[in-house]
């Protein structure tokens, strides 16, 4: 079974006799262990072409040390030199739970062993005032060899602080300072494979730069807020601000949904906190991309693809929708005094959430691991290298991507105006959901605009975000309700009191009700004139 750990080091150059400075007197460390040599022998493999090496993943079998066996190290936050490392028990193939993790960056391409590298690990235990582990120091003798033809060889050294499991980073800073006044510098390469592969590349190549770069337009996973500031920086990275044309925009957006899908497969599989609706979000930034920009980008090349993106969302919306009532209901029930919890509300509860939330999970692992999905992500590929532009691509982005943004709120301002126009109901609620799939394309056509477009851009997005947030709550309460009228029927059914399951589909009519009152003033506010001329189109 795989374990999983997170890992945060820093590593740092030293000379083939350099020995390790004394760290008595860092801030916070008791006393220095000295745990003797260990012998390491890994075996890193990767695809022919190097894919896990290009998206900074390192995968390798390993013997020697308390934790030999297989580890696979996925980034979470290269710069800070954090990553995840997931271990599985040795064995003489790569383990099928590893090679899970890895699947949407291999695909079908065959893993095999890339690089060796023998380290003499002399190591040491930094321990506070309780004899507590608070981070290992070594110094490796590392000596690394190429298993591909035409190969070389490579030897360094280097000092490996990694801390401890629940460690405080900032004690990495107070080592660093002290091996900083012993002369001791940062490492250039960002891990052993790195450097191996870089020192030991076949004669007459260059150093293989490309293939130890994070892909392009790559967007690493961070804070919650900020998620579509972290989209248009990698936009801004990859195009220039200011730069290129209409095309160049658009694709270099596209190319970070593709890259934010392949990256947050891993992390939909390991189960992490909101990975699922992460994923559904870019694939649903890129779909809405290709009908906004169809001036851009020619349809009728985009809108099967597009078809195969709703397809992965609404796989993926079951597991993420189960999660989202779930807690929901939670919530309300938690709420509620306990003179109105009339019967096993909170067992009945259980039983449906922990069954549905099981199903949901296993049908999206069984969508993951098709060949419908692996043979989208190789459709997505192929038409980021071979883009089909319309003439309109080779246009400013500040005379074609207005355009985009003012059809996108002229189809939404016709939608929430018939919604408004009816009556409360089933028909009017039809109407707020399709005025809230119209203001989530509005809100992501500008998102995908604003590195070109700037700040006009950003609040154009800004409103529409607001009228399909209000837009999502009203949506949610319908489909709550009806999940809700369910379980009242199955607890009626079962002889049990279903008073409070109505109770909690009359709260779900309150903020439907509730909503619907809000709308008219939230449309307002985002439907003024000053905001779509500022667009310049």
């Amino acid at each position: 079974m795989a374990e999983t750990k997170r890992e945060v080091e820093r590593k740092y150059d030293i000379g083939a006799d350099a020995e390790l400075p004394d760290l008595t007197g860092v801030p916070g460390v008791g006393e220095v262990l000295d745990k003797g040599v260990v012998e390491l022998d890994a075996v890193y493999w990767d695809t022919p072409d190097q894919r896990l090496a290009a998206a900074s993943i390192t995968l390798r079998r390993r013997t020697g040390g308390a934790d030999e066996g297989w580890h696979l190290k996925l980034p979470v936050s290269l710069a800070d030199g954090v990553r995840d490392e997931i271990h599985a028990p040795l064995s003489d193939e790569v383990p099928p739970a590893l090679l899970d993790l890895v699947r949407s960056r291999v695909r079908e391409a065959e893993l095999a062993p890339l690089v060796r590298l023998l380290s003499a690990r002399d190591l040491r235990h930094l321990v506070d005032a309780d004899g507590d582990l608070l981070a290992e120091v070594s110094i490796d003798a590392v000596r690394a060899e190429r298993l591909t033809k035409g190969g070389g060889t490579a030897a360094w050294s280097e000092i490996e602080v990694e801390l401890a499991d629940d460690g405080d980073p900032a004690l990495l800073d107070k080592i660093e300072k002290k091996l900083k006044k012993a002369g001791v510098r940062r490492s250039t390469s960002a891990s052993k494979l790195a450097r191996a592969l870089a020192q030991t590349a076949p004669k007459g190549r260059k150093a293989e730069k490309a293939a130890l770069a994070p892909a392009e337009g790559a967007v690493r996973l961070g804070k919650k807020a900020g998620k579509s500031e972290a989209v248009a920086e990698a936009v801004r990275e990859a195009v220039g601000v200011g730069r290129g044309t209409a095309g160049d925009h658009l694709l270099a957006y596209l190319r970070a949904q593709r890259d934010a899908i392949v990256s947050l497969d891993p992390a939909v599989r390991r189960g992490l906190p909101d990975s699922v609706h992460q994923m559904r979000v870019a694939t649903r930034r890129m779909r809405s991309a290709f009908k906004s920009y169809r001036k851009i980008l020619d349809r009728t090349v985009t809108d099967p693809v597009g078809d195969e993106l709703k397809w992965l969302a609404a796989e993926l919306g079951v597991d993420r929708d189960q999660e989202v009532l779930a807690a929901r209901f939670t919530d309300r029930v938690a709420a509620l005094p306990k003179t109105l919890l009339l019967g096993p509300v909170d067992a009945r509860l259980r039983i449906w959430s922990t069954g549905r939330g099981a199903d949901a999970r296993s049908d999206t692992l069984a969508v993951l691991d098709s060949e419908r999905y692996l043979t989208l992500l190789d459709t997505l590929d192929a038409l980021l290298a071979a883009p089909p532009l319309r003439p309109a691509a080779s246009a400013p982005p500040r005379k074609a991507l207005p355009k985009a943004l003012l059809k996108d709120y002229a189809r939404l301002a016709t939608r929430v105006e018939h919604a408004l126009a009816l009556a409360p109901g089933q028909e009017r609620d039809r109407a707020m959901h399709e005025a809230r799939k119209a203001a989530k394309r509005a809100r992501y056509a500008g998102e995908a605009a604003t590195p070109a477009l700037g700040a006009p851009a950003t609040r154009f997005a800004k409103r529409m975000k607001a009228v399909q947030s209000l837009l999502g709550d009203h949506q949610d309460s319908v489909v709550a309700r009806e999940a809700v009228r369910t379980l009242g029927a199955q607890a009626h059914l079962a002889g049990e009191s279903a008073f409070t399951w109505g109770l909690l589909y009359g709260q779900e009519e309150a903020v439907a009700a509730e909503r619907e009152r809000e709308l008219p003033a939230v449309w307002a506010k985002a439907s003024r004139a000053k905001i779509r001329a500022a667009l310049g189109s």
